[in-house]
């Protein structure tokens, strides 16, 4: 079974300032599963200016103690990785994520994307899905399945919040 989690955020900050915010928000002490990201490449293409980069975020693995049972979900850290597209000139940045942790058991994609409102330049849209499929714990995938809806559920709102909290922290109340 597929699951899948979607978002849709309007950000009263302009682009440059929500990106920025994204591109550097890891660590912090808001999120305590985030304990390191480390920015393995990074390029810009000389004709379109496109900035790619590939990060490693090493964040804490919180599945609960009785699905580490299965002996593939007991690790440490947990590996992501994202690979970000910003185009200052469209104004949008694109963002593809994946879990390289569990990659032989199970799918994890997030396209995450950011661009300038059309409603107003000052502000940010923000758009998120993402989907998970587990396959390699047997009888166990769907109670696996189960867990990481509600850590996606959970996890989707936890970053809008962060997002917003050093939003306001660094540049005051949101442009209207």
């Amino acid at each position: 079974m597929v699951i899948t989690v979607e978002v849709k955020k309007m950000y009263k900050y302009p682009f440059e300032l929500v990106v920025n915010i994204h591109l550097n928000k890891y660590p912090t002490p808001l999120e305590e599963h985030v304990t390191g990201i480390q920015t393995v490449e990074e390029k810009t293409d000389n004709v379109s200016g496109i900035i790619y980069r590939r990060k490693i975020a090493t964040c804490n693995n919180v599945i609960p103690k009785f699905l580490r049972k299965i002996n593939f979900l007991n690790v440490n850290d947990v590996l992501i990785e994202e690979e970000s597209w910003l185009d200052m000139k469209q104004r949008i940045l694109n963002i593809k994520s994946r879990c390289l942790t569990w990659a032989q058991y199970s799918t994890f994609h997030e396209v995450s994307v950011f661009k300038q409102s059309v409603e107003n330049p000052n502000w940010t849209e923000f758009h998120q899905k993402g989907s998970i499929v587990v396959t390699g714990a047997g009888k166990l995938n769907r109670l696996c399945e189960v867990f990481a809806e509600a850590f996606f559920n959970k996890g989707v709102k936890k970053s809008v919040n962060i997002m917003e909290t050093i939003l306001e922290q660094r540049c005051g109340r949101p442009f209207l």
